[in-house]
């Protein structure tokens, strides 16, 4: 190979090293103090972008070229920055002591807000920037051309990088921010005011990503889906160089780019894999990242959501056959329509159910559950399409090759705890999303596949629906039967505290890793009954939103109750159902509804509910 392309491709590479720092650091700055997971952290960097094409042309009509777009550049990143404060003081502040799930689910609200914002007051068109002054050309490189632009952006790097080490090493903020990232609650208990240190963190965790968005108008134009294509990758370089290390992205970043530049020419099929495979390896090898530190022993983030088992009353049991009863016979009262989605909001109530197995039970917060859904459903499908097999054959292969799955993956998951345990099962995810992406011959790649019906005797669509009826309550009874059965006890023990469970016996990773498994399976008989429904799949059956939407049904009914999870998933169909089709901002109300649940109702409905009957007793005697 042509040893000059070699060192062109290489500088490409870090060229996309510095880009990602730039917003990777500012995500690690802000998780190391404030302990929370940014999801909006790519909207803020979609802002910058915007922000700098909308600001760029205005600056340099009044104030020249060079002094007009460069004025742009910093006036964005300086209003992300302060609308970051805004964020902050408005919304974070009001959940850092909320568990991180909440936190993650609260931002990703603010991620589906402004995507519906920028397209209501700005447009849904892409918004191309002018070209930097002065960067324009290109410079011969061993008789190459390489873009002057990607130079500059190849030394915005160590810069950036210099000049945040200066701050954290000669400043009384940085000496507090390193002393928050290593315990906040000490600094707390120090006299520093740590509501001022969190804003001034947001303020530059946002600028920071304001500037990375800024920079990119003169490489490609604004759009309102360069935010999650972004996080995933700022999450991967988070997490690979340790949570909370600047350092740490810095060299991460470096590997990312070098993978991408060199990835494509070796592995031009799996390009999209090969990133998500790197942080899976960093985190089983070292499960907290190149230059981080391990998390302090605990019960983890899901202890936060801890199921309390109870024997129903009379009145419960009664409610449920009801609910039951009610669901038998609305086939009759609705339409061909209505009969699909109480199709549809049984399987995403089972998919839901095999959630809370994992995060209400055992504690173990997956951010990638959406891996066995979608295993399930391209299994269910790949059997009818390539092996020209029966539904009947093809349906219950789906929860076992989504329980094989999650058997194998979660040997490596269930080693882990609290934040890394979730960014792993997101990078599960974001792999089989990869491959299903991919592997044209096989998945179809982004048209998926289609043409995957019932068997004839279940092609009706009331057929279907008591068929999917009769397996989805049989599933959620057997893992009910499992939350009270001495393994759920298990579970819960090592949820409280692993230590304590090891000490009396129990072998909690070997548990935790059968929990993992069956949950996998739940949901894997969901995907697979969620194909035969559809007709079709593709890639978007492994996606980030269904692992969200997986995560709002649970807290929407309450993960702390046993029938949370089921009442979630019929309330969230029904708003994405009913609402969504009303208007073209369907993420906008969902993401009100969403901040909604994590401010104002985080036990979710049921648990409301149960709490002011508590209140209520309390009353009375």
């Amino acid at each position: 190979m042509d040893p000059a392309f070699l060192v062109v491709q290489a500088l490409n590479g870090l060229a996309s090293a510095s880009s990602l720092f730039l917003i990777a650091s500012g995500l690690t700055l802000v998780f190391g103090v404030t302990r929370i997971v940014n999801f909006a952290h790519g909207s803020l960097y979609m802002l910058g972008a915007y922000a700098a094409a909308i600001l760029a042309p205005l600056f340099m009509a009044s104030l020249g070229k060079p002094f007009g777009f460069w004025g742009a550049i910093a006036a964005a990143a300086l209003a992300v920055g302060l609308l970051g404060v805004v964020i902050e003081l408005v919304l974070l502040r009001r959940i850092y002591r909320a568990p991180e799930l909440f936190q993650l689910l609260a931002t990703f609200a603010l991620v589906l807000i402004v995507q519906d914002l920028v397209i209501l007051f700005i447009g849904p068109q892409d918004i191309l920037g002018p070209r930097a002054p002065g960067l324009t050309g290109f410079v011969e490189i061993f008789g190459r051309r390489f873009p002057l632009y990607e130079l500059f952006l190849i030394a915005m790097g160590p810069i950036v990088l210099g000049l945040l080490w200066l701050l954290l090493k000669k400043t009384r903020f940085g000496v507090l921010v390193r002393a928050a990232t290593q315990d906040r609650e000490m600094v707390g208990a120090l006299g520093v005011d740590q509501a001022k240190l969190f804003t001034g963190t947001l303020f530059l965790g946002a600028f920071l990503a304001g500037l990375g968005g800024a920079l990119q108008i003169p490489r490609a134009p604004a759009n309102t889906e360069m935010d999650l294509a972004i996080i995933a990758e700022a999450f991967v370089v988070t997490v690979i160089g340790g949570m909370g290390s600047v350092p740490g992205a810095f060299l991460a970043a470096l590997l990312i780019g070098q993978l991408q530049a060199f990835g494509i020419l070796i592995f031009p099929k799996i390009t999209l894999v090969v990133v998500f495979l790197l942080m899976a390896l960093v985190l089983v090898v070292r499960p907290y990242g190149l230059l981080g530190k391990p998390e302090p022993v605990g019960a983890g983030p899901g202890a936060a959501f801890a199921l309390a088992l109870r024997p129903w009353s009379r009145l419960e049991n009664a409610l449920a056959l009801v609910a039951i009863v009610a669901l038998a016979v609305s086939p009759l009262l609705l339409d061909a329509y209505g009969i699909t989605v109480a199709t549809e909001a049984v399987i995403l109530a089972l998919l839901a159910f095999s959630l809370h197995l994992l995060i209400g039970v055992g504690g173990l917060v997956s951010f990638g559950h959406a891996a066995w859904f979608g295993l399930g459903a391209y299994a269910a499908a790949l059997c009818v399409k390539s092996l020209a097999w029966p539904m009947e054959a093809a349906l219950p292969l789906a929860p076992l090759v989504a329980g094989l799955g999650a058997a194998l993956f979660g040997l490596f998951v269930v080693r882990l705890s609290g934040i890394y345990l979730a960014m792993l099962t997101l990078a599960v995810a974001q792999i089989l999303y990869a491959v299903a992406f991919q592997w044209v011959e096989v998945t179809g790649g982004d048209n998926g596949i289609v043409g995957v019906w019932p068997a004839r005797w279940a092609s009706d669509r009331m057929v279907y629906f008591y068929l999917t009826l009769a397996l989805g309550l049989l599933a959620i009874w057997a893992l009910r039967r499992i939350m009270y059965a001495p393994f759920g006890y298990a579970l819960r023990a090592a949820r409280d505290s692993a230590l304590r469970a090891e000490a009396i016996g129990i072998a909690v990773r070997r548990t935790r890793w059968l929990a993992f498994t069956l949950s996998g399976a739940a949901a894997g008989l969901a995907g697979g009954l969620w194909t035969f429904l559809k007709g079709a799949i593709d890639p978007t059956v492994l996606s980030i939103p269904v692992s969200v939407d997986a995560l709002a049904m649970l807290l929407l009914g309450g993960a702390q109750t046993v029938i949370g999870p089921l009442v979630g998933a019929g309330l969230l169909h029904l708003v994405k159902d009913q609402v969504m089709p009303l208007t073209d901002y369907w993420r906008l109300i969902l993401g009100l509804v969403i901040l909604a649940i994590v401010l104002l109702a985080p036990r979710g409905v049921v648990g409301a509910i149960e709490s002011a009957r508590g209140r209520g007793k309390e009353a009375g005697a």
